[in-house]
């Protein structure tokens, strides 16, 4: 190699082991994908609230509940032995109540009591948000409170004489809510029509019947205190209601102890027979007030109904009310019922509560319904009472009841006298769960 190669050769080795070295990497492996999430398993829970079976969010729950009424009934002084001394299973209802998607809510509840079943309730409620919720289906027309109170906590075994004006349960679509935490709640439906004190399965004319009711408790959650409990509302009805003579639009009214005593005309023999011929009005101012131990409820009901009977009509104004009393030893009043401080203890044989209620109702028919309308010797014009209750709540689901009810009537008996007066003795064993 000459001379002149030598500086050539350095510079180039130079560059060479300058140069940046290259390491060849083997290729990473693929990272294994992650296990998919195991789903939350479904929470089963049993209590006194029933048997509830949702899912971990709670967007979807199932909660099985029941009712159970043993009642007795026993008359006094039945001379004409109008009523039957009788026990009989007053109620008994399994009730399925649940949640779809987390703002679908519906319930069915059949009821199997006196050997008559029936549907009860059949509703969907779909609920955006408390102050709007839109309920279809078979439910509790929105108007009577006591009737609005459910019969396991009422204080009484029977309702008072005002549900005799009252519609019940009615098909139909119902917009309702509440707001500020339940101070105001109000209702709108539009339903088929139920004659007064009756509910209806199907509409037998062309024309629904519009309900309103509005609802407030303003101190809620205010002060004074003692003013929490007081609530105040109303409730109106409007319809037309036409009826045929097999299906007259009109219902008989019934004594607290549930015995007939008015009904209109209907003789087929004769074509005699009364039906719902035009308007129906109701209107109910409605309150009840809780503080503490003791409770107050009261309303006013006002029914005026166009009728016919052949060539006649007549536009007939009948009205009923009521107010009750009542005190719970060892434990809160409230409009969901007595609610004992402790649970009763059968070891110790302590515990539970103790609800004494008295209630004085009265009802009262237009004079215009007889006797062209209603048969004076056999429907009374009028009936008013009193009843004493005592109610052993065991807990919220298990109760021991009795009543005693007296009711006086205007006419309903021949040569225009007076229906004897009913005496009735009540008793009811009741669970609900």
């Amino acid at each position: 190699m000459s001379i002149f190669c030598a500086p050539a050769l350095l510079a180039a080795t130079g560059l060479l082991l300058a140069a940046p070295r290259v390491h060849a990497q083997a290729a990473e492996p693929p990272k294994a994908a992650e296990p998919p999430k195991a789903a939350e398993p479904p929470v089963i829970n049993v209590s006194e609230e029933g048997f509830t079976l949702s899912s971990a969010d709670k967007a979807f729950v199932l909660k099985l509940r029941g009712q159970l009424q043993g009642d007795g009934r026993f008359y006094f002084a039945d001379i004409d032995r109008t009523g039957t001394n009788t026990f009989l299973v007053r109620r008994v209802r399994p009730i399925l109540d649940g949640t779809l998607f987390g703002f679908i809510d519906f319930r069915l509840m059949p009821d199997f009591g006196v050997n008559q079943p029936i549907i009860q309730d059949a509703f969907i409620d779909f609920r955006p948000g408390e102050w709007v919720r839109l309920r279809a289906g078979r439910f509790k027309t929105p108007f009577g409170l006591e009737l609005l109170q459910s019969d396991m906590d009422n204080p009484f075994i029977e309702r008072s004489l005002t549900v005799d004006l009252v519609p019940n349960r009615d098909e139909g679509l119902e917009l309702h809510g509440e707001g500020e935490g339940g101070r105001w709640q109000y209702s709108l439906a539009v339903v088929n029509g139920d004659p007064d004190g009756a509910s209806t399965d199907t509409n037998p004319d062309d024309s629904f019947d519009l309900v309103a009711r509005v609802f407030a408790l303003p101190f809620k959650g205010r002060e004074p205190a003692f003013l929490q409990g007081l609530g105040l509302g109303i409730a109106v009805t409007r319809g037309l209601q036409f009826g045929t003579a097999t299906n007259t639009g009109l219902a008989p009214f019934r004594s607290t102890g549930q015995e007939i005593i008015f009904s209109y005309l209907n003789n087929a023999n004769t074509g005699e027979t009364v039906t719902a011929h035009g308007q129906h009005l109701r209107l109910a101012p409605q309150g009840y007030f809780y503080w503490g131990s003791f409770g107050l409820l009261a309303e006013y009901v006002r029914s005026s109904q166009e009728v016919r009977i052949a060539d006649a009509r007549a536009r007939l104004r009948n009205h009923a009310w009521q107010t009750s009393v009542s005190w719970v030893f060892g434990g809160k009043a409230s409009f969901e019922g007595a609610r004992p401080t402790t649970p009763f203890d059968p070891k110790t044989l302590k515990g539970g509560a103790l609800e004494v209620a008295a209630r004085y109702h009265a009802l009262d028919i237009d004079d215009a319904a007889f006797p062209r309308f209603a048969n004076p010797a056999q429907s009374v014009s009028a009936a008013s009472g009193f009843g004493v209750a005592t109610t052993f709540a065991f807990n919220r689901r298990v109760r021991f009841a009795m009543n005693f009810h007296r009711t006086n009537y205007e006419g309903g008996a021949p040569d225009g006298a007076d229906r004897p007066p009913e005496n009735v003795l009540m008793s009811r064993f009741q669970l609900t769960f």
